[in-house]
């Protein structure tokens, strides 16, 4: 019983104190407003400002948890060679007129708020994936890398962004992919992009996956430039070619969808060499199990 008659005292003379009006100091946050499109507030420009205020108990605990923010007018700020400046009375009307009846500004500490304003220029740069993507055996890319966007715009001062032509990303590793994948990783930002905003922070990877196997055809061998009035008969007349490709996209693949041609010109001795003109446009390798063959002329 005492101690709850002891909580309620203490209750009542806390509530008594707080109702008591005080004077004390408060730091509002600075938020800058109808700031042109051409121009930017530099993040080195003071966000906040500190000023004595008369108010009651309760407000200052408002005060401590959420922080008041005021918001300062860029058109009603004083220009001076190409800096912006509120002086003290500027400043003390833009904060009495933001707060609330209960609460009396009593004085502002800032004599002359200066702010550094820059002109703002836009630029577009690529986006590099920074990604280590190692496939499952029997796995690979069916397709490119995705990335999307492929590019962001930075929108700064000139000296910070000209330099940059291009963001790469967080670094990011996949290992024994086995499937399709799509991911969002973080951009990487240079260090002296202080002032510069991007449109984007955050890019997504995406890439289909698909198993494959290798099956061995054989292929007829065509002679290109051949001497006049005379033929050309490779021994072999054929040559095993190794194709790999998407298990499905292997069912489809057929011998005559591949050309592997040798030039008599570049003869050497009684050989040719070999080599693919043509393949299937769903094969991933395509590789000649044997590069050169030999050959006689004929009269034709």
């Amino acid at each position: 019983m005492f101690s709850i008659f002891f909580l309620c005292s203490f209750l009542a003379w806390f509530i008594s104190n707080l109702s008591e009006p005080y004077e004390s100091t408060v730091a509002f946050d600075i938020n800058y407003t109808r700031v042109p499109d051409s121009l930017s507030v530099s993040k080195g420009s003071r966000m906040k400002l500190d000023a004595k205020v008369k108010a009651n108990g309760f407000a200052f605990l408002y005060y401590n948890f959420y922080p008041k923010k005021i918001e300062l007018d860029l058109a009603q700020a004083k220009a001076l060679t190409g800096r912006f400046y509120y002086p003290n009375t500027a400043l003390v009307k833009t904060i009495e007129k933001q707060l609330s009846s209960s609460t009396k500004l009593v004085a502002v500490f800032q004599d002359t708020l200066f702010l550094n304003v820059f002109q703002v220029t836009s630029k577009k740069v690529e986006i590099k994936p920074n990604i280590t993507l190692s496939l499952e055996q029997n796995y690979l890319m069916d397709g490119p890398l995705m990335i999307d966007p492929q590019s962001i715009t930075l929108k700064g001062p000139e000296a910070e962004i000209a330099s940059v032509q291009e963001i790469i990303t967080e670094s990011t590793e996949l290992v024994n992919i086995t499937s399709d994948f799509d991911i969002e990783v973080k951009l990487a930002l240079p260090d002296h992009l202080e002032n510069t905003t991007i449109s984007s922070n955050m890019v997504r990877l995406s890439g289909k996956v698909v198993r494959f196997s290798e099956k061995v055809f054989e292929v007829e061998i065509q002679v290109l430039n051949s001497p006049e009035g005379l033929g050309v008969k490779t021994f072999p007349n054929s040559v095993s070619v190794l194709c790999k490709a998407p298990i499905e996209a292997l069912k489809t693949i057929k011998s005559e969808n591949f050309e592997v041609v040798a030039n008599y010109q570049d003869r050497v001795d009684d050989k040719l060499f070999l080599n693919i003109r043509a393949r299937p446009q769903k094969a991933y390798d395509v590789r000649i199990l044997e590069n050169q063959v030999n050959f006689i002329l004929e009269k034709q």
